[in-house]
């Protein structure tokens, strides 16, 4: 897809985060995550991200990424398939590069790893990834690598294939400058956890989508969510939030790592073999797989 296409599909309706499923040894396994992304296409998410954060992007080799986006290209129809991608600037550009020649309709960066930089290295890094590929490229701005608004109107005028910038920081002051100063020029993604406990916010500063990650194993609750956002329905979504959202917040909010665990302890209950977690992530404990069931099974 063309930089102006992934751009459209991003802006056009829900997102979402596959899990990547390992096998008994910690190996990527290709025919649990074919499966699970041959069901997720039958419902109307419009773009998948293929390692991404709820992809356990931070604990794959970067030889492994070409490789879970080209299956999840063979696997998800015609939807359309951004890669994750970051770390260092060069390996951040050889990750890029690979996802490209692995099909990849996009790519989505992910703060570089562990060291703050100010907004020249910030400009810098970002600038130097999207000059790397063809495909388009959307930011994720959180944690160390937050950028102002001047820097995204700067880095939208020297890179014409920069059409998405993902929020994860939650300072809608910041993320509302950056919308009223760019317009259209880009596609706004919500990307805190759990993104539909913010969504109403977001929506509210001009941000037209989100990634759910709980897409993974109730596909079908969080497209009526979406649904019911976009119409204004403020009485359906409260429903939902305090009788799925708030309880899963909860559940996923007694461990850390857990935004991860948890969904991919959903998966594993819809009855994918998505395995466990790498480390330095955790599982749930048994009681909180047992509580997430049930949550799942009354919403289903």
């Amino acid at each position: 897809m063309s930089p102006d296409e992934i751009k459209a599909a991003l802006g056009s309706g829900l997102l979402s985060f596959p899990v990547t499923p390992f096998d008994a040894k910690g190996e990527f396994n290709p025919r649990p995550y074919a499966q699970h992304l041959e069901w997720l296409s039958q419902y109307p998410a419009k773009v998948l991200f293929a390692a991404g954060g709820t992809g356990e992007f931070f604990s794959l080799s970067p030889d492994e990424i070409p490789k879970i986006v080209a299956q999840a290209k063979a696997s998800a129809g015609t939807i359309p398939i951004v890669a994750g991608c970051g770390y260092g600037t060069r390996m951040a550009i050889e990750i890029a590069q690979a996802a490209e020649g692995a099909g990849a309709d996009g790519i989505l960066l992910l703060p570089h790893y562990l060291i703050e930089a100010g907004q020249e290295g910030l400009y810098a890094h970002v600038k130097a990834v999207c000059d790397s590929v063809r495909i388009g490229v959307m930011v994720y701005n959180r944690d160390n690598a937050i950028l102002q608004a001047a820097t995204v109107e700067r880095l939208a005028q020297s890179c014409p294939n920069l059409i998405g910038f993902k929020d994860g920081t939650g300072q809608i002051g910041l993320v509302r400058e950056i919308t009223a100063r760019l317009g259209d020029r880009l596609t706004y993604l919500g990307g805190m956890p759990t993104a539909e406990l913010f969504a109403e916010a977001y929506l509210g500063a001009g941000f037209t989508t989100y990634s759910s990650a709980v897409f993974n194993f109730v596909p079908q609750l969080a497209c009526d969510f979406y649904r019911e956002l976009r119409a204004g329905n403020v009485e359906h979504t409260s429903k939902i939030l305090k009788s799925f959202f708030y309880p899963f917040m909860e559940i996923r909010d007694r461990g850390k790592g857990y935004a991860v665990s948890a969904i991919k302890a959903g998966v594993r209950i819809r009855g994918f073999e998505a395995g466990s977690v790498r480390s330095p992530l955790t599982d749930l404990k048994p009681d909180e797989v047992d509580e997430l069931r049930a949550l799942i099974e009354a919403h289903s």
